[in-house]
């Protein structure tokens, strides 16, 4: 099975950006739909972002079209999401999640750690 570690989270002034690294072991992460997803502070986890395993497909929530860029780069065996125009909304821990599947709603079997972005006026 595969492991995720996330990085890359801190402390950003809103209008600033921040790129997250999700660093995968195990298996390749070109075997999975890799994602992002999000909980904000007292709210449940909500799907960010997503790259489909066979053609790299993108897809985003509405929140951050525009705004976030998932990427992938099998060499490093490391997903990726860049997050430009920071909002105070987008704090949040953010974490990486992996999904078997490819097709139909991202329902990730294996999640990272988490890693903590927080967004200030």
């Amino acid at each position: 099975q595969v492991q995720l570690v996330e990085s890359g989270g801190g402390l950003v002034q809103a209008g600033g950006s921040l790129r997250l690294s999700c660093a995968a072991s195990g298996r390749p992460v070109s075997n999975y739909r890799m994602a992002w997803f999000r909980q904000p502070p007292g709210k449940e986890r909500e799907f960010v972002a997503a790259i489909s395993r066979r053609f790299g497909v993108k897809y985003y929530a509405e929140s951050v079209k525009g705004r976030f860029t998932i990427s992938r780069d099998n060499a490093k065996n490391t997903v990726f999401l860049q997050m430009d125009s920071l909002k105070l909304e987008d704090t949040a821990s953010y974490y990486c999640a992996a999904d078997s599947a490819d097709s139909g709603r991202v329902d990730p079997g294996y999640w990272g750690q988490g890693t903590q972005v927080t967004v200030s006026s």
